[in-house]
């Protein structure tokens, strides 16, 4: 069961297990451009999840592994955020908190995304807190999903399978 703020919710489609073929997606980036998984050419792509870039909660999450995954320059890793917040509200974020090489995608206008990866929350339209690792070949190597949406995911977990991925 999932819930957000106590409150049971419902997502569409089917979440991503270990081996799966990640879904292409269309999303737009904060030059209002349509971006898709096809366009990131890195050995590895961690998708973060976030219900808005604007709560405590998404806001630590999204600054904890953009920070983490930057100071593994021998691994070539991209880190893509995805939420629900209209791209001017993710380019503001950004803009205040300076982070390099930042990628924030938003599913608000297609919401093909949340719905090929099963995150999209029927009820108010956000998208459910996640963090996704894909390899290469763009197959699912490990995913993490909140139980509660307004709770953080295990960070720890995530950081310690990203260091046992093989460097460039």
């Amino acid at each position: 069961m999932k819930t957000f703020k106590g409150k049971t919710i419902t997502l569409s489609g089917s979440l991503l297990t270990i081996g799966n073929k990640a879904p292409d997606f269309i999303a737009v980036n904060g030059n209002l451009e349509t971006v898709s998984l096809k366009d990131y050419k890195n050995s590895y792509l961690l998708i973060n999840v976030v219900p808005s870039l604007d709560t405590t909660v998404c806001d630590l999450q999204t600054r904890t592994l953009n920070e983490e995954v930057f100071k593994k320059d021998q691994l070539d890793i991209k880190v893509v955020t995805l939420s629900n917040d209209l791209p001017f509200a993710q380019s503001r974020w950004a803009e205040k908190e300076e982070l390099e090489g930042i990628v924030l995608l938003s599913d608000y206008l297609h919401h093909e995304f949340g719905e090929k990866y099963g995150l999209y929350i029927k009820e108010n339209g956000l998208l459910a807190r996640a963090a996704i690792v894909l390899n290469n070949k763009r197959e699912v190597i490990f995913a993490q999903y909140g139980t509660e949406m307004s709770q953080h995911l295990d960070y720890d977990e995530l950081l310690d399978f990203i260091n046992t991925l093989p460097g460039k």
